[in-house]
């Protein structure tokens, strides 16, 4: 599959700002199975200077600052990134290796967990207790696979959360989203994440976009479609492998990979530091548009 990507994000501000500092992490990644061209970033007022460097993670992350006064900040990005169908999005499971056998692979590899210890340990929006701990346990088991392990968390948490735009913000703990049994996929992914880091195992979160279906008859809405995130598990001897907890899927040509990291707080499409007052609003746009 073959998408025309369309992120727009505009800033309204109730007093002008007279600096601006930001940094975008909006461009998908050139992996295996996608390639990413003709991207372009637009942010109006014009910079003087867009910075492009790859991050520790290997993201390409966009810098830039703003030091006239301005009340409406717009960045556009464009691009075409076409998709290619991998093994992990078959029926079938890429991985028989137990839990108990990753476990100890890990563990006796020192190169191997060095490698993998940032995506085992917490992190600033990923951390757990025994209650997170117990949410999960029906789901590991030593001698059963690792990779129907995280299927069957996935399943959980698709059957017993439901999906409420707005509900949550990117501060809210793992633990409200647990009790509320209620969030969006950022939430999912954290709880995911923390769940699987808790039992020992490498996890990390990915951030991109989902192109989304309209009803049936229905035409597609302009602007409609949104940002996405989901979580990657390491398993040795396959590498890393994608699921949607959100959706209960395995990730495949409809997912469009942006960036990665330890959870939402390395890779936040757009962050920055501004010189002003008053409040602000905020407006976001997404076209995944198949060609």
């Amino acid at each position: 599959m073959k998408y025309k990507l369309i992120h727009k994000t505009e800033y309204k501000y109730a007093q002008a700002v007279n600096n601006y500092h930001s940094l975008l992490c909006l461009t998908p990644r050139t992996l295996n199975n996608q390639s990413c061209k003709d991207f372009s970033i637009e942010v109006t007022p014009k910079p003087s200077e867009l910075v492009s460097r790859t991050d520790f993670y290997g993201n390409t992350v966009h810098y830039f600052s703003l030091h006239s006064p301005h009340k409406t900040l717009t960045v556009l990005t464009k691009g075409i990134v076409e998709r290619f169908q991998e093994s992990t999005g078959s029926l079938f499971m890429p991985s028989e290796i137990s839990c108990a056998t990753v476990r100890h692979r890990v563990q006796n590899d020192r190169s191997l967990k060095i490698s993998l210890i940032e995506f085992m340990l917490p992190s600033p929006s990923v951390k757990w207790d025994r209650e997170i701990v117990g949410y999960a346990s029906d789901c590991f088991q030593e001698s059963r696979p690792l990779y129907e392990c995280v299927q069957a968390l996935c399943r959980k948490i698709y059957t017993e959360f439901d999906f409420v735009p707005d509900f949550t913000t990117v501060n809210t703990p793992i633990k409200e989203v647990l009790h509320a049994r209620k969030g969006v996929c950022q939430d999912f992914s954290h709880l995911a994440i923390a769940c699987i880091r808790s039992f020992g195992f490498a996890a990390r979160y990915v951030s991109g976009y989902l192109e989304t279906l309209p009803p049936p008859g229905k035409q597609k809405l302009q602007g409609s479609d949104a940002s996405h995130a989901w979580i990657s598990v390491f398993i040795p001897d396959y590498g890393w492998c994608d699921f949607d907890p959100t959706n209960n899927v395995v990730p495949g040509e409809r997912h469009i990979t942006t960036a990665w990291g330890r959870d939402y707080t390395d890779v936040p499409p757009l962050k920055g530091i501004i010189f002003s007052y008053g409040k602000h609003t905020l407006k976001v746009e997404v076209d995944v548009i198949p060609v």
